[in-house]
This record gives structure tokens, C-alpha cells and sequence, in this order.
């Protein structure tokens, strides 16, 4: 019987929790010290220079799709938002392909089309839905000034005043909203396709695994940032490095926090 290099373990944690040569699965994540932050990325570079031209190939791909997303009007976001969760468990399936000792394919980004991809695509309708939740928030706190100044004419200084706060207050209320939706869905794909977890859990189990390390993420993110502007100097072609980093840092991360050796 031929084996499908794209199909999820057999064997999944969530089912057998005590089971894995990797360690015993923890639903809910485990803090891990700070260090650990600059210990995802290394790590994932090790698996970068394992297949350098594989994970390169995976990630122009997975870009481009980004942006032929992001021209589409109107339709093209919130395609993004629904199916991103469906590459990323792709893409997490190939890490876990070469963390076996398998090959990391550029198929492995695509992988996620053929397992679990109900549980995928619902966590990117319930990323859609909370971020719509923040845009109605947004709305609701700046929107009606602005309905005010466009009925009622010339807008007095103060209401100019008052329209320039909130162009300034609007980006880092998005921000600070969003960033629980990103906890929330940053370890979703993985806990899936790899733990067979439901997309209920899964969004829990990666809230709570985010939020246990916010200073390991701190780290990371500081690193990372670092790094980025490193990668953009040269006309951005340290990205063909660095963003493969980023994605398989979900899957050594993720391989830290939520399992126990």
C-alpha cells in the first residue's frame, strides 16, 4: 500500500497522550523559561538549513498566495483569513514529515486540503468573526464622531480635534484587540491536524498556550524584529531565509510548549 506523505501521524497525541517519543502531550501548554523564544527560531533554522531550497519554494508560494489574496477586491481578505489556517496545517504537517526524518515536499503546503480541513477552515470563520467583532468595536467608539462631522457640515476645530485622536488611537485599539485573536489562533493548526483536537479546544488550547509564555513571545518578537530588519536591507532577500523561519518557529514552538519531557 503506498503511504501518503501528506497525511497527518497515525498516530495522534490527543488519542494516545502518553504515547509520543517526543514527550507527553499538554492540551493546555506549559510555560517554558524566556530564552525559549530565541530558541524557536534557532531551531528553526536548523530545520531551514536541513532542506534550504524545499522550505524557500514552500514560502514564495505561500506569499505569493498572500498577495493574490490581498488584490482580489472585496473577497480577497476574507478568502485569507478563512484559508490560512488550512496552509499553516499544511505547512505544520511538513515540519512534522522532517522532524521524523522524512522530506519536507512543497506539496506539505497544500496538505492541509486533505486532513482535517472542516476544523481548519472553522478556525478561520472564527478568526473572521472576532475580527470583525473588533471592527465593530472600532466603530462604535469612533464611528459615530465621524457620522457627525459628515452630517452636520464643516466640522468645527474641535471636531477636527477630535477626528485626529481617534486617526491615531484607532491603530493601537486594533492592535490591542487583535492580539488576543492572534493568541488564539497561533498554535490552532498544529493542535488539529497533528492532536486531532476540535477547533473549540484547539483555539482554547492555544490561548492558554500563548498566553503562559507572554515572555518567551516577548523574546521571540524582539529577536525576530531584529532580524527582520537585518532581512530587509539587502532589497528583502534575507526574507527567502527568514520568513521560512517564521513558519516552521510555529511548529518548534509549538513542539515545546505543549508537550512535557
Amino acid at each position: 500500500m503506498a503511504i501518503d506523505p501528506y497525511a497527518a501521524p497515525k498516530s495522534r497525541v490527543a488519542d494516545t497522550p502518553h504515547d509520543s517519543p517526543a514527550g507527553v502531550f499538554v492540551p493546555g501548554g506549559r510555560g517554558v523559561a524566556a530564552g525559549n523564544g530565541w530558541n524557536w527560531i534557532t531551531d528553526a533554522w536548523e530545520m531551514f538549513k536541513g532542506q534550504k531550497g524545499t522550505w524557500i519554494g514552500v514560502f514564495v508560494i505561500f506569499a505569493v498566495l498572500v498577495v493574490v489574496a490581498n488584490f482580489l477586491p472585496g473577497i480577497g481578505p476574507i478568502l485569507l483569513v478563512l484559508f490560512t489556517p488550512v496552509l499553516y496545517g499544511g505547512v505544520m504537517l511538513g515540519c512534522e514529515a522532517q522532524r521524523g526524518g522524512q522530506r519536507l515536499e512543497i506539496g506539505h503546503l497544500f496538505a492541509g486540503f486533505r486532513n482535517s480541513t472542516g476544523k481548519l477552515i472553522g478556525v478561520g470563520v472564527a478568526a473572521l468573526l472576532m475580527f470583525a467583532g473588533v471592527f465593530v468595536v472600532v466603530m462604535l467608539i469612533f464611528g459615530a464622531d465621524m457620522a457627525r462631522m459628515m452630517i452636520g457640515g464643516k466640522p468645527t476645530p474641535e471636531q477636527m480635534q477630535a477626528a485626529t485622536m481617534g486617526a491615531m488611537l484607532a491603530p493601537l485599539i486594533i492592535l490591542a484587540l487583535s492580539l488576543p485573536i492572534y493568541m488564539a489562533i497561533w498554535f490552532a493548526s498544529p493542535l488539529i491536524v497533528l492532536n486531532n483536537l476540535g477547533v473549540g479546544d484547539a483555539i482554547k488550547g492555544s490561548f492558554s498556550g500563548c498566553l503562559k509564555n507572554v515572555v518567551p513571545f516577548l523574546v521571540f518578537s524582539v529577536a525576530f524584529l531584529l532580524l527582520a530588519i537585518v532581512a530587509t536591507i539587502p532589497i528583502g532577500l534575507g526574507w527567502l531565509a527568514l520568513g521560512p523561519v517564521l513558519l516552521a518557529s510555529i511548529h518548534t514552538a509549538y513542539r515545546d510548549i505543549y508537550y512535557e519531557h
